[in-house]
Formats: structure tokens, sequence, C-alpha cells
């Protein structure tokens, strides 16, 4: 069996619509690309985009985000808040609860493990 290595960022398709549950401020809308998902259903990767607005969040999986274009602000329920531009890089742990706020049109390219 022949294994092949994924690149993300083709963005193939129209991608998937969809909108925040939570919404605190705005209308902020969704797309994601997903571009790998691994046999267990475990793991994906792939680009996500949104609108300006803002959210509740609350992480059950683990993510990597590296933002492409735009900003963003992820605050803790501590009330702690970080930012977030092209070229950033961060881990979003299992167990973060908080706000997203899309601060600036955004794109990311995102890595999901969900245990």
């Amino acid at each position: 069996m022949s294994v092949s290595i994924v690149k993300l960022g083709l963005c193939n398709g129209p991608g998937e619509e969809g909108a925040p549950a939570h919404v605190l401020a705005g209308s902020p809308a969704t797309r994601l690309w997903n571009e790998h998902a691994d046999k267990t259903g475990k793991f994906f990767a792939g680009i996500w985009t949104s609108t300006v607005g803002s959210w509740t969040v609350d992480y059950s999986e683990e993510e990597v985000c590296t933002i492409l274009e735009g900003r963003v602000r992820l605050a803790a329920q501590d009330g702690t808040a970080q930012e977030f531009g092209p070229g950033d890089s961060f881990v979003i742990p299992s167990g973060f609860k908080g706000t997203w706020a899309t601060i600036e049109p955004v794109k990311k390219v995102y890595t999901i493990y969900e245990p």
C-alpha cells in the first residue's frame, strides 16, 4: 500500500460553510476545507476561514493553528488573552474554554487530534 504526502492549502472545491454555535458578537461565517483525515477518524488537517465576530469555545480536541491571513484573539475563562496574526502558530489544548474572536477576516491551517 502506498502512502502519499498531503499538501495543505489547495482548497479544492467550495469548502464546507458553517457558523459558530454560540455567537457573542457579529455574524461570523466560516468555511472549512478538511484536506486530510486519518484512518482512525481522530486526526484532521486543512484550511479554515472566518469572517469577523466572536463566540464561546470549549475544546475537546487538541488543535495546532497557523494563521495565514487576518487576526484573532483567544481569551481564556480567567480573562487572559492572546492575539495572533499572519505567521503565528499556536496550540489550543483540549479542555480550553473561553472566547474566539476573529478581529480581521482570518485564514488558518489547522491540525486537530480528537482523542
